[in-house]
């Protein structure tokens, strides 16, 4: 890493989160390497696993202040997420909630070059351009592409220690966002073919994690299935659809929820919906049965292969330990107003969603 630092300035802003950094060593392997490549430091800590607005506000503050040169995020997607939105609104006029996140408008000041260390595996913010913050007043959970790190260190080692709950969260925040590519389109599309690979490939290793958490070669493979589930290379040629994570944001806009088990506690009731109404999503669900969950599709319907199909992503979900409704992520009946206010409507999936069907959605999650 030193190698890297030297091709930036002198002060160095480096952020995390909780302290677990200091704790299992890695805080120290980093500033080891900050030392080697002779620079200046200053810290922030405290970053959340759901960053928000004023939080990113007080490392403009300090980025400001200290006239930083870079920004090194040690932590996992959140505190990379966390570096990126400071990186990008340091210099940035206007009010950067409002500018970015609510209008997306175009990031046209100084940029502050950013480098991740990554602990934990699953958002895929160590090789896309995307920041997910949230406004606790507004009960707002939103993004914005800034841009792509300037470069990421990932090394399986440090994500050893990360506990079950927020592994197994990573996990499914992996799949979320291959299926999200891939539950969209009619075509015979290659990247299709890639997709179900890096499932098969997670849900081997996720198993494996399960039974020992410092199996490097299982670690290594959720590592980098997470970096290619997110680095544009799935969305090519394809519609992609979201709206899992758009609903998964919403119930965290309200919960705060740990982002991964707001997707799983969205995820079967919304599938259902799109199987039941969709012949195209039928078809599609249908395919994931048979190519990743091994279902034998002799004498059943395109729907019930599917829904069978997904009856077994479901138990995997159960195994792995994940929320399975909204009601265990903190939410109740009296938010799913205000949520289906939070959620945007995405319009290329299979199924265009009202309003209504938000709130049945979430309902049907509880």
């Amino acid at each position: 890493m030193s190698k890297e630092l030297g091709k930036y300035g002198e002060k160095v802003m480096l952020v995390y989160g909780g302290g677990s950094i200091r704790k299992n060593g890695i805080y120290d392997a980093v500033q080891a390497e900050l030392r080697k490549a002779g620079k200046q430091t200053v810290e922030l800590s405290g970053v959340m696993p759901n960053p928000t607005i004023e939080k990113v506000m007080e490392g403009v503050a300090l980025a400001r202040k200290e006239a930083v040169d870079f920004i090194l995020a040690v932590g996992g997607g959140s505190v990379c997420d966390y570096g990126k939105a400071v990186a990008g609104s340091a210099y940035c006029e206007q009010d950067p909630w409002e500018y970015y996140f609510n209008n997306f408008g175009e990031m046209t000041c100084r940029w502050i070059p950013v480098g991740c260390v990554l602990t934990m595996a699953g958002t895929g913010s160590e090789m896309d351009s995307c920041s997910v913050i949230s406004k606790h007043s507004e009960n707002r959970k939103k993004f914005y592409y800034f841009r792509n790190p300037d470069f990421s260190i990932l090394n399986p080692v440090y994500t050893y220690t990360v506990p079950k709950h927020h592994t197994v969260a990573g996990i499914y925040d992996i799949m979320s966002h291959i299926q999200e590519q891939y539950l969209s389109g009619t075509d015979d599309n290659t990247t299709d073919y890639i997709a179900e690979g890096l499932i098969r490939s997670l849900v081997v290793s996720s198993r494996k994690v399960l039974g020992n958490p410092e199996d490097y070669e299982a670690r290594s493979n959720i590592m980098w299935t997470a970096t290619w589930a997110l680095n544009g290379l799935l969305a090519c040629g394809k519609p992609t659809d979201w709206m899992v994570h758009m609903l998964g944001q919403a119930v965290a806009a309200y919960t705060d929820a740990t982002h991964g088990h707001t997707l799983s506690a969205v995820s079967g009731a919304y599938y259902r919906l799109l199987i039941e109404r969709s012949e195209d999503a039928a078809k599609k669900f249908r395919r994931l049965a048979t190519s990743v969950w091994d279902i034998v599709p002799a004498g059943k319907t395109d729907k019930e292969i599917a829904s069978e199909g997904l009856a077994r992503m479901e138990d995997w979900m159960r195994e792995l330990g994940l929320a399975m409704d909204i009601t265990a992520c903190g939410a109740d009946p009296s938010q799913l107003e205000g949520m289906a206010d939070a959620c945007p409507i995405n319009e290329t999936g299979y199924v265009v969603l009202t309003r209504e069907d938000v709130i049945d959605v979430l309902r049907q999650s509880l």
